[in-house]
Formats: structure tokens, sequence, C-alpha cells
């Protein structure tokens, strides 16, 4: 079976329905997401029901955490949105009370058997959802993800993608589909066959411009939302 490992979609639309359609292609039949669904931009609502469409597996990421902080404490608003920029409360005014439910309840840490392949998804780092973890991090925490009873451990949060093959499992970061912090105007996932255990990453291109406009319009003021972007 092919498996489509994603992460970090923060809300791109235009970017997680390239992603997808471009897995259709490559006959993937399951996802493996691993967090912050929400956050940075503006359609989570289109995000959650382009999923919907497929089986997966799914955690939260640091971002649903902090949507969940902002709807029990709204008084946090305008600090989260001078950090991330609108997306949190375009999640508040769009999604369902059951599509909130969904998110707050994602576990921080999944472990996935597929094909007798073992995979330990977390968002962060197995330890927490909010360590970064990139591709020039020490051997010591490398190590530190290198778990005996599992083939694959999964790792978003960077938005940089990588893998690291340590002496029991492959540390394995797909990058974002949202906000690649590698090549902007390029979704960055991953496609692994579970007859093999053969990975590829993969940067498929999509249009940034109708997400640029809606940058301008609701976070003038923040640069790096639109920066990030169209990064080279």
């Amino acid at each position: 079976m092919k498996i489509a490992i994603i992460s970090d979609i923060h809300g791109n639309y235009e970017a997680l329905f390239s992603v997808l359609e471009k897995a259709k292609k490559e006959s993937v039949e399951h996802l493996l997401i691993l967090g912050d669904i929400v956050g940075y931009y503006y359609h989570p609502d289109k995000v959650l029901n382009l999923l919907a469409q497929w089986s997966y597996d799914m955690i939260k990421g640091n971002h649903e955490q902090i949507l969940e902080n902002l709807v029990k404490d709204s008084t946090l608003s305008e600090a989260v949105r001078l950090k991330y920029g609108s997306g949190h409360q375009e999640a508040i005014n769009k999604l369902t009370e059951d599509q909130l439910e969904l998110l707050f309840d994602l576990p921080e840490t999944k472990s996935v058997n597929v094909d007798e392949i073992s995979f330990l998804l977390s968002h962060g780092s197995p330890w927490s959802s909010d360590y970064y973890i990139y591709p020039d991090s020490s051997n010591e925490v490398f190590k530190k993800c290198d778990i005996e009873t599992f083939n694959f451990v999964l790792i978003g949060h960077s938005h940089y993608s990588f893998a690291i093959r340590n002496e029991n499992s492959i540390l394995l970061n797909p990058g974002s589909v949202g906000q690649s912090r590698q090549n902007g105007g390029r979704a960055s996932w991953c496609i692994l066959n579970t007859n093999n255990s053969c990975f590829q990453f993969l940067s498929t291109d999509y249009c940034t411009g109708n997400l640029l406009k809606e940058v301008a319009k609701k976070d003038p003021d923040i640069k790096y939302l639109g920066d990030i972007l169209v990064r080279q």
C-alpha cells in the first residue's frame, strides 16, 4: 500500500488540494497526518472537508492546542494574531462545533500499523508537540527519537523535510504542506510504500496568488506570512 505522510497544513487549502490530487495519481490509499491543520492561513474548514474524503490517521499539533486555548480565553486573540496571523480566529469563525471537538480530541501521539510496518505519529517530537527538531539537530536529539518498537518515528513542526536512519528506526519529517520553509509555493510531503518501506520526498507546486491576496487583506502587518510563500 502507498501512504502519504503530511504535516503542517496550516489552513492552506490550495496547497493541500494540489498534494492530494498528486496523491490520487500516485495511487495513495491512506494518509498519516502529523498535526497543525490550523494556524497561519484561512481555510481550515475546506481543509477538513477535503481530508474527510480520505482514509487517515491524525494527531494534533501545537496549533490545535493554541486554538483550544483561544476558544477558552478570547483575550489571547490579538497576541495570537500578531504572532501567527488570523488563521486561528478564522478557524473559530468557520469550523463547526463538531469540527472543533474533533481537533481538540486528537491525541498528541499515536501508534499506527500498516501492512506490518509500525509508525509512531508525533508532531514536534515523541516527547513534546512543541519541540523543534531540524535536519542539523544534534545526534543526541536524533538518538532520543530512536524507538525500537517502531520502524518509523514521524515528526513535523519544523517545516523542514529530512530523514535520519537511527539504529532501530527511521526518523522522518515530511516537511510542511501549507508553509514550507524550504521553497515558497511548493508543498512538502512524503509517500511511503509499505510493501518495501521505501519512501520518497515530494515537493508539489501550488498557486499562491489567491492566498497572497488574502494575506494582504487579513494580515497586512505580518510581512512573514506572505514572504514565506514566495521564498526561493
